[in-house]
């Protein structure tokens, strides 16, 4: 049998998610629940990270502190490292310059890519958590273009509050009903928009929704990272020719 290259502690979960510390339920869909992955992940919380202090706050006080995640992820045997909050990007070149590793900080980093996608006279707008603190800066940090069309959920009774609030308990029904709300006044406020990108990685679960009631595509961290995970362990096929034996770390 040919001898396999080693060097990890864990073999088989290629991406690492960098996780706040939260204690709010995270339903199938959110990125923080392991069955909405069709592949296995790995997580790491870093400690004294809250959806407070990085939404609302300067999440690049706690660099050290997702470096040292992210290395620990590494080390672990991940080949790609991503984060649970879209405001994250702030962070982007700090974590790539620390790890050796692809890095996938939010879900805004698509934006670029979606708007190349859409025909003339079409945007890319972003619906995010809280649009009083996405800064140019966060944009920035993710090649996002400043004018672009934001919208937020501040205006809703319990997404933005219970998130942020890391409440115990959330009524999922109403932060759809609010996803719903921000994403009809988005298009009629932004006719123009032809796709949707949604910041915040709890959006997830309500995509499918926000795409019926618009019309329009709609990107998500989840869409993000079943494409950045396809890198990482692209799919094997066969059409007569010669199937190497996989190596150790791939599926």
């Amino acid at each position: 049998m040919k001898n396999e290259h080693g060097g990890k502690t864990v073999y088989g979960a290629n991406l690492g998610i960098l996780m706040l510390e939260t204690q709010f339920p995270r339903i199938p869909g959110d990125i923080g629940n392991a069955t909405t992955w069709p592949f296995p992940v790995q997580y790491r919380v870093v400690r004294g990270a809250n959806p407070e202090n990085v939404v609302r706050g300067d999440a690049t006080l706690l660099v050290d502190k997702f470096i040292e995640a992210a290395k620990g992820l590494v080390a672990s045997g991940c080949d790609g490292i991503t984060t649970n909050c879209g405001f994250l990007s702030i962070v982007q070149d700090q974590l790539t310059e620390a790890v050796p590793v692809p890095v996938a900080t939010s879900s805004l980093m698509q934006v670029p890519m979606v708007q190349s996608m859409l025909p003339p006279g079409k945007r890319v707008g972003i619906l995010t958590i809280s649009k009083e603190t996405l800064t140019d800066k966060h944009l920035k940090a993710a090649g996002v273009p400043l004018d672009t069309p934001i919208m937020g959920t501040e205006g809703g009774k319990v997404f933005t509050r219970d998130i942020l609030g890391d409440a115990l308990e959330i009524d999922f029904a109403a932060c759809r009903e609010d996803m719903l709300e921000a994403a009809r006044i988005f298009v009629k406020t932004h006719p123009d928009l032809g796709a949707i990108v949604l910041e915040c990685t709890n959006m997830t679960p309500y995509a499918a929704d926000v795409r019926r009631e618009t019309g329009l595509p709609v990107f998500s961290i989840y869409t993000y990272l079943k494409w950045f995970h396809e890198g990482l362990v692209p799919d094997r096929f066969t059409s007569g020719l010669d199937d190497p034996k996989p190596g150790i770390g791939l599926r």
